[in-house]
């Protein structure tokens, strides 16, 4: 029997969008569920509408102080004096700048990341996925890039005092997951597991292999941070063997995924050089662990990804194939296996694309140039991964 999946989503997402020229869009959620709905990969069974989070919910990770500043800079017409306190709480950079039904569509992401964990800890699914989520760099007192609630962290809140589960948390985006880390760092119940490009170079700047938490925590921050240029082979051996000892180690009652999708070659905001294989692999092995680990409890969160036509869309809808069990799935797990995307979401999109869209779930490989220093590239990423190992 197929375990039972649900699609989490609350209208007022699409919301969240700062300004007409921010390379955070919302548009990335209708494109990809446009993809599923012509894929025939999802149907009216699978949706379930979330509420927004209340603020009882949003101040299990953020101080009040902060959300009555998001609030007020929700306005149409904010008040001089919260404007000047903007950039007190991280809301008046370029990266994170308030706007309009801030608060709003912030608080539906958040609903529906702490809805999805509801619903696979209280049995009622298996696995979850609430795409719009994966907020993952706000911190309790302050937005940080493009994110101003950190929903997964509320959501991973919200099962340590409703459930008392222990929690492993996977980030896959390519910048670290520092809020969720920092917000758990001394919590030995709550596990964050991060692979991203290293903070030598990329934002934020942290993520790095020492960062092993505090106190009681101690031991369960882990981090793999691999270089710039980085390609599908080496980011995959190192996600592979460090995020599977990582859950033997740790033993989850449930896992928390983030697939932000920014490690791909054409995502203009990072410097790996990986492929859509990556996205069609990570979310196989993590649903193997949860099965493995956790009595297949796995609930899913989007992220980042900033290449909206060519990427998002279809690495996004992978994760969905995987976690439902679309056949889909078992035909691209083969090395060599490709299918072509549905002509009728081609014709719809591809208009409004800058780019041509890809034709197919996976990417042609056979015209992508290996990366100068390959080997150097891998040897370091292998000793990255090698050392957060040994402190496992």
């Amino acid at each position: 029997m197929a375990d039972k999946s649900v699609y989490i989503h609350h209208p007022e997402a699409g919301r969240y969008k700062f300004n007409k020229d921010h390379p955070f869009d919302p548009i990335r959620l209708a494109l990809t569920q446009d993809l599923l709905e012509a894929a025939d990969a999802i149907d009216a069974s699978h949706y379930i509408a979330s509420e927004t989070a209340s603020e009882e919910l949003i101040q299990l990770v953020h101080r009040a102080d902060y959300m009555d500043a998001v609030r007020e800079l929700s306005r149409d017409t904010p008040a001089p004096e919260a404007v000047k306190r903007a950039a007190q709480y991280g809301l008046d950079s370029e990266d994170t700048p308030f706007f309009p039904g801030m608060h709003e569509a912030a608080s539906a992401i958040v609903g529906g990341s702490v809805l999805a964990a509801d619903l696979v800890i209280r049995g009622e699914a298996d696995h979850a996925y609430h795409m719009a989520g994966g907020l993952h760099h706000a911190f309790p007192e302050r937005g940080s890039g493009f994110c101003v609630y950190n929903d997964a962290a509320i959501a991973i809140a919200h099962i340590r005092k409703q459930y008392g589960a222990r929690v492993l948390y996977i980030d896959t985006d390519v910048h670290h997951g520092d809020g969720v880390q920092w917000t758990f760092y001394a919590d030995p119940d709550v596990c964050t597991y991060s692979i991203h490009e290293t903070g030598k170079f990329l934002f934020p700047g942290t993520g790095f292999v020492h960062e092993r938490g505090i106190d009681a925590g101690y031991g369960t921050s882990i981090n793999v941070p691999v270089d710039p240029y980085t390609e599908d082979e080496s980011w995959l051996a190192c996600f592979s063997e460090t995020v599977a000892k990582v859950a033997e180690v740790f033993k989850p009652d449930v896992i928390v995924s983030q697939h932000g999708c920014d490690a791909h070659a054409y995502d203009p905001l990072s410097h790996i050089h990986c492929s859509m294989r990556i996205y069609q692999a990570m979310p196989a092995i993590i649903h193997q662990l949860a099965h493995t680990y956790a009595a297949g409890r796995w609930i899913a969160i989007g992220g980042g990804g900033y290449d909206l036509w060519r990427v998002v869309p279809r690495a996004w809808a992978l994760v969905w194939l995987e976690m439902s069990d679309h056949p889909l799935a078992a035909v691209l797990r083969d090395s060599d296996a490709n299918e072509p995307l549905p002509a009728k979401w081609l014709a719809k999109w591809s208009q409004l694309s800058s780019d041509p869209l890809p034709t197919h779930w996976l990417d042609n490989m056979k015209d992508w140039q290996p990366m100068p220093r390959r080997q150097e590239i891998e040897a370091r990423n292998k000793a990255t991964a090698e050392l957060a190992l040994s402190q496992l």
